[in-house]
């Protein structure tokens, strides 16, 4: 139990992931769905950031002395954060843009009633 509340964010960010999954996976709601996707996309991006940040140590951004490799953080973990945003919010967009598409052609963004208007 201790060892939960010392990594916080990296159990914050399981629970989210849960909580993401089951949205996505328990609602017919095409918009329901996007928004599960967006909660996972969130709690990978903590975990990430979590997992990046060590404690006692700076960004790597020299003001003044030059403390060594130990005295800086890896900026990898963060830029491929910032890139995993983008592609998130591309993907969001997308997804938005294809429920519009169906709610014009079928009237619904429900997933049942559109696969019952398919004859699926």
């Amino acid at each position: 139990m201790e060892k939960l509340l010392t990594n916080y964010f990296e159990t914050a960010s399981m629970i989210l992931f849960g909580v993401g999954f089951v949205t996505l996976l328990l609602h017919n709601n095409l918009i329901k769905k996007i928004i599960g996707m967006n909660i996972m996309d969130t709690a990978v991006f903590l975990f990430f950031i979590a997992k990046g940040s060590i404690q006692g140590r700076e960004a790597p951004i020299v003001t003044g002395v030059h403390k060594g490799i130990a005295g800086y953080i890896n900026p990898i973990p963060t830029a491929l954060m910032l890139t995993g945003i983008v592609v998130a919010v591309s993907v969001t967009a997308f997804a938005l843009a294809l429920t519009v598409k169906l709610y014009e052609k079928y009237g619904t963004i429900e997933l049942d009633k559109i696969m019952e208007m398919r004859g699926d």
